[in-house]
């Protein structure tokens, strides 16, 4: 009888593409709040990053995506007449963006 390797065994996805990821999306973040470039922008390059997704807890996905949604709902109205604010926005994905750094360094 022959025995299977034991799936439970099988590593998650590594962590270094997916700080490498995390890098580019901070970078358009930094880039977005210095230099103003388009949410739509930063928006893309965010939801472009699958390995870093796929690397994190399926929570961290769903939170990013809907600050996206917002931000990019956000970016077609001024300021003052949106209900969301694009600083408090770009203040909350740095936050998650943190967080996911946090998440996986500690998983490497």
């Amino acid at each position: 009888m022959t025995t299977s390797p034991d799936l439970h065994l099988i590593e998650p996805a590594e962590p270094a593409p997916a700080l490498a990821q995390l890098a580019v999306l901070q970078s358009a973040l930094a880039e977005c709040r210095t230099q103003g470039g388009p949410a739509t922008t930063l928006s893309g390059t965010a939801r472009a990053q699958t390995a870093l997704l796929a690397t994190l807890p399926p929570r961290y996905a769903e939170v990013l995506h809907g600050l996206l949604d917002r931000l990019e709902s956000s970016a077609l109205f001024s300021e003052e007449s949106c209900s969301f604010s694009q600083k408090d926005l770009l203040d909350s994905l740095q936050q998650w963006a943190d967080k996911a750094g946090a998440t996986l360094r500690a998983a490497g």
